[in-house]
């Protein structure tokens, strides 16, 4: 088994926002936010946040904020649930939680809450569990999620778990891996994981675990590493995850490195990414794997980070 090569994934990260021309960069201009969220916690994780400006980082990200309270995933984008989300987080990273206007960010996430307790991505009015769960993360946070109808949300996400114990995006829709992280994530947060068939979705989820010991977020699909945290982090939240082959799990994260240029794939031997790197970096965290600082489940923060905001005075 090889070893994580995190100064090359540390080169690669910081190589990727230098390269504002490229194909990539331009294709995924609409959700940077996101990818400074993936890039920086896996920073982070590896002890490496030092390494960029953060003055830089929250100016830009303050310039991304709308009238509304939320923000986008770019300057001159429009504001979205899910940018919000990684706004606050990478805030979060940096300990400078203290530069937003609070009410005015959860002013924006309560107005999106509709009324069978279900949350809108953005004033266009996609609902998806992704946006209940980040609602309440971000909510909880900034700790504000008393501002909102948690009984309504709860119950909402509770309506869109299936016969197989897992949870679509709707009531009704297929489970999914990432799905089911929303869902228990959010039932997490809320102190509302006693409404969970533990046993029940701890085998749905473990039956993910094909032969090379990567994860699938569904199955008879093919294994991917984003799944080392969709699944894993729902494992541990219910208390299931000494039912999946760990090491078979860690070894096949490493398998999916670039070990010459850095970056992680979502398979062995394709083309690296920033997304896949966030997601097998945290899964590792997850893993306990040597080096790497402890990630939280359900917030997908770091532990530290977690800790300061509830914790600290």
């Amino acid at each position: 088994m090889g070893e994580l090569a995190v100064y090359k994934h540390v080169h690669y990260i910081l190589s990727v926002e230098k390269r504002k021309d490229s194909f990539e960069s331009v294709v995924m201009d609409h959700l940077r936010m996101n990818g400074a969220y993936w890039g920086l916690t896996t920073l982070d994780l590896l002890g490496k946040l030092g390494t960029v400006n953060a003055d830089e980082v929250i100016s830009w990200i303050m310039k991304c904020q709308h009238e509304s309270g939320g923000f986008a995933g770019n300057i001159g984008h429009d504001p979205h649930i899910l940018y919000t989300l990684s706004a606050v987080q990478v805030l979060a990273l940096f300990n400078k939680l203290d530069v937003l206007d609070t009410d005015k960010v959860a002013a924006y996430i309560i107005g999106l809450q509709n009324e069978d307790g279900s949350f809108s991505g953005d004033m266009w009015g996609e609902v998806d569990t992704r946006f209940s769960y980040i609602a309440i993360c971000c909510l909880s946070i900034l700790r504000c999620l008393d501002k909102i109808n948690v009984e309504k949300a709860v119950n909402y996400i509770l309506s869109c778990r299936n016969l197989d114990g897992g949870f679509g995006c709707t009531p009704g829709g297929e489970s999914h891996a990432g799905q089911i992280f929303c869902c228990v994530g959010a039932l997490a947060i809320a102190g509302s994981l006693h409404h969970i068939d533990k046993d029940l979705l701890g085998w749905w989820l473990c039956e993910r675990q094909v032969k090379s010991g990567g994860l699938n977020g569904r199955p008879e699909k093919l294994p991917d590493v984003c799944y080392s945290w969709w699944v894993l982090s729902s494992l541990i939240l219910i208390d299931r995850v000494h039912w999946i082959d760990k090491e078979k799990l860690v070894k096949f994260i490493l398998d999916c490195q670039d070990v010459e240029n850095g970056g992680i794939s979502d398979r062995p031997n394709d083309a690296v990414d920033v997304f896949h790197t966030y997601f097998g970096v945290a899964g590792l965290s997850l893993l306990e794997y040597p080096g790497l600082k402890a990630i939280d489940p359900a917030y997908a923060l770091p532990v530290n980070v977690i800790n300061r905001i509830f914790f600290s005075r």
